[in-house]
């Protein structure tokens, strides 16, 4: 929501079955013998709106592929030009002027210009739903220039607002495209939306007036599954081409042949969350929330649940993050410690959490251990997105969950006291904001101690770091090793 990604692709969390392939309507003309790919994917979207439904299946499919920003993350996590050719940042670190390319059109056939960006960005603003809009509360005014001029005014200094435009939220979209985003979007990438059998399979098709380099394929299928062994049974026979991201780490040997298959390994940005609602008997008492961390063998739990793949971070922050500290050593495990926390009490408490393979897998030996020091964790998987978003995220009705939150530098989330963690500390919310307008090294420094105040406040537990892990069939080229941005780029897919 927010990569909940979480996104997970929701606020940060993460947050594909018939016959693959795909017609090639609309394809390029250019793009080899119609060459089409199908990819696997879990956590199919409610819809195709971005701008009012969390999670992150919507970017993970349509950001970068059929909607495009000024900017983008490349796969090391650095920002570089998409839309903008250009941009030139004012001495006072206020004013952003983005220089964009000519000759851009939305798959409408509209021409991209500055008045879109000015549109897209005021959007946010007044018709977003997400949460996550905040980021741009210290945008001031975005203006027109000139049509290949567009200039944002920020009302203070902001090391986030150009990362914030890498994201869903600096999408651009068009003037006359947003009667129906949930289900038409428009957009300037070099995908458009062919089809969406809800329920199976979505269909992208290579946009024939796109302003970059023509895609290779003609046509990509996200094929939908709800069953880990399903999509494994799918690539082994041919029924897709990729399984985005394997869902049973276990199953891998069985495509340990190199003539058959690939296996990428890689590192994502999303941090499986142990979480705690802060608001609410039990873990509205730090003690509580302390005893749980101390009850954790995270090491035990990644090789039972997830296969030993992964990392142990024992923060909100990845390593990817220049403010990143090794925290795992904060609450070493420690079951003595945490019956001493207790004194000596029973805790019963409810889990619920989303009925994806790592939460479920994750939630038995997550019990498992919490009941050795009193803690009695009754499970409830919750169909995901829609039951657990509902129940979890927007009422706040649990104990405790478990979610891969994937959305990039997300700590942020912890600053809104009406977030589901329903964490509630203002100094944790003074360092952001002073790392967002300090400089550079003062971002790291403020940032780092922010990650260590929420570990010592126990405002969650950090399982591990999700890992990529990627299988191909043999010869298909381009697929991206790391995945620390909300979309997975099929742009530069193909097949030999």
């Amino acid at each position: 929501m927010r990569r909940i990604g979480i996104w997970i692709a929701v606020g940060g969390l993460l947050l594909s079955t018939a016959a693959c392939g795909g017609g090639d309507g609309g394809a390029d003309a250019t793009a080899p013998k119609s060459q089409s790919l199908s990819v696997g994917f879990v956590a199919e979207p409610a819809n195709l709106d971005f701008t009012a439904t969390e999670g992150a299946a919507i970017p993970q499919a349509l950001l970068v592929n059929v909607y495009e920003g000024l900017v983008k993350l490349d796969q090391d996590g650095k920002i570089v030009p998409l839309l903008a050719e250009k941009w030139d940042v004012s001495a006072d670190r206020k004013t952003y002027t983005f220089t964009l390319r000519k000759n851009v059109k939305f798959s409408s056939g509209a021409p991209f210009t500055a008045d879109d960006v000015v549109f897209s960005l005021d959007r946010v603003k007044t018709d977003w739903k997400l949460k996550i809009k905040a980021q741009f509360d210290v945008v001031d005014k975005v203006e027109k220039k000139d049509d290949s001029t567009a200039v944002v005014t920020l009302k203070r200094p902001s090391n986030g607002f150009l990362y914030s435009m890498a994201t869903r939220l600096g999408a651009m979209f068009s003037r006359t495209g947003v009667a129906d985003l949930a289900n038409k979007p428009v957009g300037t990438g070099p995908y458009v939306l062919g089809s969406w059998r809800r329920g199976d399979s979505i269909q992208l098709n290579a946009n024939p007036s796109y302003w970059g380099t023509k895609p290779a394929l003609s046509s990509i299928t996200l094929k939908y599954f709800k069953d880990a062994t399903a999509m494994n049974n799918a690539l082994l026979t041919s029924g897709i081409d990729v399984i985005s991201s394997v869902q049973a780490p276990e199953s891998l040997q069985q495509f340990a042949d190199p003539n058959r298959f690939e296996t990428i390994e890689g590192t994502t940005n999303g941090e499986v969350v142990l979480s705690m609602n802060n608001s609410r008997a039990p873990f509205n008492d730090k003690k509580a929330r302390q005893a749980v961390r101390y009850a954790i063998d995270h090491k035990a739990l990644l090789d039972t649940a997830w296969a030993g793949r992964g990392q142990l971070i024992g923060s909100m922050v990845p390593p990817t993050d220049p403010w990143y500290e090794d925290r795992t050593g904060d609450y070493p495990y420690d079951p003595a410690k945490a019956k001493e926390l207790l004194g000596g009490k029973t805790l019963n408490v409810k889990m619920r959490i989303p009925n994806l393979p790592y939460a479920v897998n994750s939630a038995q030996v997550v019990k498992s251990q919490l009941a050795q020091v009193g803690i009695n964790a009754e499970i409830e998987p919750l169909e995901f997105p829609a039951r657990w978003l509902d129940v979890v995220f927007k009422q706040g009705d649990y104990d405790l969950s478990i979610i891969n939150h994937v959305e990039p530098r997300d700590m942020g989330i912890f600053a809104d006291k009406s977030y589901y963690f329903r964490y509630d500390n203002p100094e944790f919310g003074k360092l952001l904001a002073a790392a967002d307008e300090g400089t550079e090294q003062q971002q790291t420094d403020d940032l780092k101690k922010a990650a260590k105040l929420l570990s010592d406040d126990a405002a969650a537990d950090w399982l591990f770091l999700f890992p990529n892990l990627i299988v191909a069939k043999k010869g298909v080229t381009g697929l991206p090793k790391n995945a620390i941005a909300e979309a997975f780029d099929f742009t530069g897919l193909a097949k030999q």
